[in-house]
């Protein structure tokens, strides 16, 4: 069974994946700047350091010479702050160098990497936005992600390593609703919201979705191509109206302001801050397309994995 690398192993996108692959019973090397999330795991070796550390992480690489690097540090669920400074950019960019040039010299077969919706540029009509649509990266968080992408592009170029590119969506679990709940709070109000009854929706990205595409990447048939950029996202947009009874459920909200549409132009919110700016608050949430219902079209995807998770059947 393939050996696979994954960086960011703590952090709950990377705890999800590591748990799928020992489960089918791949050899899993972690690394995280916390303590490992597996203990006495059979097939689980965990190096615990910062992602920055270039030493100890290239010379975990070199000695177990794994068939895959699974990179999922420097992602803002996982290190970064919700605000984002360049700072954070010039780090991303270090480790993206250092550790695509170590696994290319250490043999790595496949070099699957987080990315970002952010990415592409902002939709003129309600088709859903699929991988070939135009590209203008304009958030710090969106601009780290693109100069990654580039950068795995470069270094795995004529080296007949698969580069995987996963586009992934605000992510959620049934515990990690933050996400979901940024889109239906306003901080000005300092109050839950939604316009008319609700029927309009988000993309959204359940973690455990980001698993399985992994997994089906690790078991596409040998002679099938499969480099390239994915939506990894969830299947159908989750409604306005089903995020509110969920946190209704979970009483993590009393009072839901009915807005009539259009009223939302007045400002911008974000759970995390409501008046910081758009660039460096990667959860930034502009109420005026609050119901311009923007989706992502996962049907590449759909040929790695069936996309099984939603806000329904979550864990």
């Amino acid at each position: 069974m393939k050996t696979v690398f994954v960086t960011g192993a703590r952090g709950m996108i990377g705890k999800a994946v590591s748990e799928l692959l020992l489960s089918k019973g791949y050899r899993v090397i972690g690394t995280d700047e916390y303590p490992s999330p597996f203990a006495e795991e059979e097939n689980y070796s965990y190096v615990q350091c910062p992602v920055t550390d270039k030493e100890l992480i290239s010379d975990a690489i070199m000695k177990n010479k794994p068939e895959v690097l699974i990179h999922l540090a420097c992602t803002v669920d996982n290190d970064f702050p919700d605000v984002l400074s360049s700072n954070e950019e010039k780090i991303s960019a270090a480790v993206d160098k250092y550790l695509y040039e170590t696994a290319v010299n250490a043999g790595v077969k496949d070099i699957i990497m987080i990315s970002t919706h952010q990415i592409y540029a902002p939709q003129k009509t309600r088709e859903p936005i699929r991988e070939t649509c135009p590209e203008k990266p304009t958030t710090i968080y969106a601009k780290l992600k693109s100069d990654s992408e580039k950068a795995l592009g470069a270094a795995t170029k004529g080296k007949g390593i698969n580069g995987v590119i996963m586009r992934v969506c605000p992510v959620y679990t049934a515990d990690h609703i933050e996400n979901l709940m940024a889109k239906v709070y306003d901080t000005n109000d300092g109050c839950a919201f939604m316009y008319g009854t609700g029927d309009y929706g988000y993309t959204f990205t359940c973690v455990y979705n980001i698993a399985d595409f992994i997994r089906g990447i690790l078991t596409c048939p040998a002679g099938i191509s499969y480099n390239g950029v994915y939506n990894v996202c969830d299947t159908k947009p989750i409604l306005a109206k089903d995020i509110i009874e969920l946190l209704q459920k979970e009483h993590k909200i009393t009072a839901v302001i009915s807005k009539n549409y259009g009223s939302g132009g007045k400002g911008l919110a974000s759970l995390f801050g409501g008046s910081r700016a758009e660039k460096t608050d990667y959860r930034y949430n502009d109420l005026s397309l609050a119901t311009s219902n923007i989706s992502y079209d996962n049907t590449k995807a759909q040929r790695i994995s069936t996309f099984r998770w939603k806000l329904s059947n979550t864990k």
